[in-house]
């Protein structure tokens, strides 16, 4: 079934049939139980229909989002060493952290201006 939108006043996802939303012709049209489509309730399972569907391009940006966020999480644990640290204190913690932040970017920048941009994400030479 093809993304058909989210219907926030009711509640569901749209889905639709692929041949009616591409526009190609189906020879079961006639007879088809969902040619009009189907809804969805996001209460059906939360974590699995959520308002942005997960065919969309939306969704694939977004997620890119979130993939991103988890690589700089998983160099400043890894890479800065913060998986096993002895920092006491919240305030420690965060001046630490962004300096680890503003090194990365640092080196990102470095990196640019030396015209290496294929060696923006990496920490050694």
């Amino acid at each position: 079934m093809a993304n058909g939108g989210f219907e926030k006043d009711r509640g569901t996802l749209k889905k639709l049939c692929p041949a009616k939303q591409y526009g190609l012709t189906c020879e079961g049209a006639a007879e088809c139980p969902e040619a009009q489509g189907i809804r969805i309730s996001l209460e059906e399972d939360r974590r699995i229909f959520t308002p942005i569907d997960r065919s969309s391009y939306k969704w694939k940006r977004a997620y890119n989002k979130r993939t991103a966020v988890e690589r700089v999480n998983s160099r400043l644990d890894v890479s800065f060493g913060f998986e096993n640290h002895t920092i006491r204190g919240m305030e420690k913690m965060k001046v630490k952290c962004g300096l680890a932040l503003c090194i990365m970017l640092a080196m990102a920048l470095g990196r640019i201006k030396e015209n290496q941009p294929e060696k923006m994400r990496s920490l050694v030479s």
